[in-house]
């Protein structure tokens, strides 16, 4: 394999990822448009707009995809392995997102303490599916002819 192969398969995987996480953002974000979440993703921008939180929210899945097609795009060549990848990059950010990150953006302090209650239980449950999602639309992706 040469580095020009490595590059290729590089750039493949991250546009797959790109591909899926915009994917899994666009139902994740319906989700989130439907329990009135989009302004408070806006606050990152600095706004309370539901446009410019689901635009945010749209760019966060489309670099998060792009890791997911960088770390785990070797694992999820397959609708079963997409899926089970998916699920666990969800997991992964459910935990990284709206538990650590955002809330220290935001300045509210870590929310570990909160993970289970209604509300973040019903983001990770958007988590998972943004995740699933975009493993599966990266699988179709990649192996599309």
């Amino acid at each position: 394999m040469t580095a020009g192969t490595t590059t290729q398969i590089s750039t493949k995987r991250v546009t797959a990822g790109i591909i899926g996480g915009l994917a899994g953002g666009m139902v994740f974000g319906m989700m989130m448009a439907m329990m009135g979440m989009l302004p408070m993703v806006a606050g990152l921008a600095g706004s309370s707009s539901p446009i410019v939180g689901f635009m945010v929210h749209m760019l966060i899945s489309a670099i998060i995809g792009a890791f997911f097609g960088a770390l785990f795009g070797g694992r999820s060549g397959t609708y079963g392995g997409g899926a089970l990848w998916g699920f666990v990059n969800g997991m992964i950010w459910w935990v990284l997102g709206p538990i650590v990150i955002m809330p220290l953006m935001m300045g509210m302090g870590l929310q570990f303490e909160a993970m289970f209650t209604g509300p973040m239980l019903m983001s990770l449950m958007g988590h998972v599916i943004y995740g699933v999602v975009t493993g599966l639309v990266y699988a179709w992706w990649v192996n599309r002819k």
